[in-house]
């Protein structure tokens, strides 16, 4: 099986990085006028189905792979067999090594020599050049983007939930309890303070939950487990909120953001020996 491999230091936080590869339009904008093509939502995360193409046959580029470690990607149906795109990130004294991988499996005899020269090769260098361009400027801008915190608070194997009301782009999905974090303030603290301002409850914040999330260029979601300490929760800003359980999970209409740290959501929830 043919493979590329490219290196990239970026000088930024390793989270900051696999902020910037969770962002789809930056997988869309990097490999634009190579003869791929990719639509979908504003982020990555695994279970993703994108709609794609290479060269002239559509197909669907399925993400494996989303989280502070790098970001894996298949593309099913286009005119190579495999083509997968792989990034791992690996946290150096001078900032981030990206290390992006292009795999792919060629057809069989001599045109699938001919394709693994000409469409293979040209094609996975071309996308893993554009791709560590992309990544360490969206990084840049990333490394000073405001933050939104999130909670993630759990009560007896279940998980508070509340729907938007608003913009209505948003209306109607579900989302983890949270907000903006203000000048000056610390994430933990913002947890609490937007769980009392939003649910009129008393929290204690603890570790965070999966990657850093890219939301407008330049915000950032971030995810805190968080307990109840005080207070029943209420819908005091939004429409509705609801305690689910782990069955719940993926059948929810989360926003695209929230539903990154679905993995992360399940290993709270989930009995150890389904985890």
């Amino acid at each position: 099986m043919p493979e590329l491999r490219a290196t990239t230091l970026v000088d930024a936080p390793l989270r900051t990085v696999a902020a910037a590869l969770l962002d789809a339009r930056l997988l869309a904008r990097s490999i634009r006028g190579l003869g791929v093509r990719i639509g979908g939502g504003p982020v990555l995360y695994a279970g993703a189905e994108l709609a794609g193409s290479v060269g002239p046959v559509d197909g669907t580029l399925l993400v494996t792979r989303a989280d502070t470690t790098g970001v894996s990607a298949e593309l099913v149906g286009g005119p190579l067999p495999r083509f997968v795109l792989i990034t791992d990130l690996l946290h150096t004294g001078g900032g981030t090594m990206v290390v992006d991988s292009v795999e792919w499996t060629s057809p069989g005899g001599p045109f699938g020599r001919l394709a693994d020269v000409i469409v293979g090769r040209g094609l996975a260098l071309k996308v893993l050049q554009a791709r560590a361009r992309a990544v360490s400027a969206r990084s840049r801008e990333l490394v000073d983007a405001k933050v939104v915190v999130a909670a993630a608070i759990v009560r007896d194997g279940l998980l508070l939930v509340q729907q938007r009301g608003y913009p209505a782009q948003l209306a109607g999905g579900w989302e983890l309890p949270g907000g903006r974090v203000e000048p000056g303030e610390d994430d933990r603290a913002a947890v609490v303070r937007e769980c009392a301002e939003e649910l009129g409850v008393g929290v204690e914040a603890g570790g965070q939950l999966g990657p850093d999330i890219p939301l407008r260029s330049d915000h950032l979601l971030r995810v805190y487990r968080a307990d109840l300490v005080s207070g029943e929760p209420r819908a005091l800003d939004h429409p509705e909120v609801r305690w689910v359980g782990a069955g719940e999970l993926d059948g929810l209409a989360w926003l695209p953001a929230d539903r990154v740290v679905l993995p992360e959501l399940h290993g709270l929830l989930d009995p150890p020996d389904q985890v």
